[in-house]
């Protein structure tokens, strides 16, 4: 296996100028689970012109990355699509254009390798097509949520949209299943949230008041005998955003194994997937004379659920 015992200096060029530091690094550190290239960041062995950094940094063009030595225990062969998951995914596209791509990406696949996985969605559609290779993702979903994913075909779209997301020019829509009587006058939460990693690198989300601003707004599309379907719009993009708001409602998202609670309808505490969905995703391209809406259909098992719910009048 590859064995890299030399500290890398990599200048920034003109197509990763605008990049997300931990792309960058997940582009040249093949096979690394991206735990350890966190846990690298984390511990100042990577820098950026000689200075600490977070994973978010956005790297300028003429930058300097120091990337640490590593061997080859540490790298973690991609996996090989199959090709029927080669074939879901390309059935799964929504829109493509030789810019982007977006696509309705199928719950409980991860947007990404690492951490166990050893193949993400981005990683299969690069070995899907030629033309494909050199893929990024523009933003991400959870594993285990579905729905508008938008794909970067060259750096210049992938530079732009990203300072949309950040710029908060990027609208957003998600369906979800909640549990019990999501009040009809409840139009938003805003509650700042603060993110913890526990040991094990896992994610936890909680409402504090020493958290980031965040804001999700709300509407009712159909209340059920023991759940709601609501239509979610997050103003912020913080982590588990929908979800954590939706448990600080009082109203988890059914199928929520992190943030949800066990009620008493035996059909909702049967879900094992989570009824959370990206329906629409709208955004500027700049190569189309218009905002670019893209909407997703629900998955198979969402849609399977809302069919056995008892709507109420």
């Amino acid at each position: 296996m590859e064995n890299r015992d030399k500290v890398q200096l990599l200048r920034v060029l003109e197509p990763q100028d605008g990049q997300r530091l931990d792309n960058f690094l997940m582009r040249r550190l093949k096979g690394v689970p991206r735990s350890r290239v966190y846990w690298l960041i984390r511990r100042g062995e990577v820098r950026v012109n000689k200075k600490r950094c977070k994973p978010e940094r956005k790297l300028v063009l003429g930058d300097e990355v120091r990337i640490p030595p590593f061997t080859g225990d540490a790298v973690q062969k991609p996996g090989k699509p199959s090709p029927g998951l080669q074939q879901l995914l390309v059935d799964q596209i929504l829109y493509e254009d030789d810019h982007l791509l977006v696509i309705n990406k199928p719950a409980g696949l991860s947007v990404h390798g690492g951490s166990g996985v050893r193949l993400g969605l981005i990683e299969a559609l690069r070995q899907t097509r030629h033309e494909w290779s050199g893929l990024e993702l523009a933003h991400r979903l959870d594993r285990d949520t579905s729905g508008c994913l938008v794909i970067a075909k060259n750096s210049i779209f992938l530079k732009q949209i990203q300072s949309d997301l950040k710029e908060r020019n990027v609208e957003k829509t998600y369906l979800a299943l909640v549990q019990g009587h999501w009040p009809d006058s409840v139009l938003q939460i805003e509650a700042p949230l603060l993110k913890n990693e526990l040991s094990a690198g896992e994610r936890i989300v909680k409402v504090a008041r020493d958290g980031k601003p965040a804001l999700t707004r709300f509407r009712v599309i159909q209340h059920y005998q023991t759940a709601t379907l609501v239509e979610a719009k997050p103003a912020t993009g913080r982590t588990h955003q929908i979800r954590v708001h939706c448990q600080y409602a009082g109203c988890p998202i059914v199928g929520d194994d992190k943030y949800g609670i066990r009620v008493t309808d035996v059909k909702l505490n049967r879900v094992k997937s989570l009824c959370l969905h990206a329906s629409a995703i709208r955004f500027r391209a700049p190569h189309l004379s218009q905002l670019l809406e893209v909407t997703a259909p629900p998955d198979k098992m969402l849609e399977s659920i809302l069919r056995g719910m008892e709507k109420l009048n």
